[in-house]
């Protein structure tokens, strides 16, 4: 049984609310899971935060024992220092402006 670490939506329309969990792979989005990790609010308070509760000690043992974290999650996870951050994808056309991108591909 392969565990991901991933988001499961919750909340109304267009105001969306997730936790973090541990479930079994083959496991539909909101369906079964294992363990309830942490919850994450993407929309911001009045002070401009996004919550995010986390109980890393949970998250230390479900990747001790070989769960993989979804893209998201892993990302979380390395904002917080409990994996070390992504690596950022090199796009060397982004630093060229779009005027002159066009003008070196002919």
């Amino acid at each position: 049984m392969v565990v991901r670490l991933r988001l499961q939506r919750f909340g109304r329309t267009h105001s969306p609310f997730y936790r973090i969990v541990a479930a079994d792979s083959r496991a539909k989005r909101d369906g079964k899971f294992l363990e309830v990790l942490g919850t994450y609010n993407p929309i911001a308070n009045q002070d401009g935060i996004k919550e995010v509760r986390l109980k890393a000690d949970r998250f230390k043992y479900w990747l001790s024992v070989g769960a993989q974290p979804s893209d998201r999650v892993g990302w979380l996870l390395g904002k917080f220092g409990i994996l070390p951050p992504p690596p950022v994808p090199y796009r060397p056309q982004r630093s060229i402006p779009k005027s002159e991108r066009n003008s070196e591909s002919e």
